[in-house]
């Protein structure tokens, strides 16, 4: 299963638009591509969120690594979500 996280903050127009390409992308995911959960936090729910990203929200994170921040296009998360390897399929180290 592959995790999307969005960092946003509420009254954040860009965190707005970001959370609506995701909801839209995550949608359209053709059967096959794997499961994706996807998971939205506040910086201002978390002082360390905060620090780390207060001047780059909306920040998307796919399985904890920066996809994206300040804009996200539709077109390269689809991507990176349809080439993300399957979590649930073993590899050859762990077969």
């Amino acid at each position: 299963m592959t995790t999307l996280t969005l960092i946003s903050k509420p009254d954040c127009h860009l965190c707005d638009v970001a959370r609506e390409i995701v909801d839209a992308v995550v949608a359209d995911l053709p059967e096959g591509s794997g499961d994706v959960e996807v998971v939205e936090r506040s910086i201002l729910d978390d002082a360390t969120l905060y620090e780390q990203w207060w001047e780059k929200i909306p920040v998307v994170l796919i399985d904890d690594r920066l996809h994206a921040h300040w804009r996200l296009s539709a077109e390269r998360l689809r991507t990176a979500l349809t080439e993300a390897p399957d979590r649930n399929t073993p590899t050859e180290e762990s077969a």
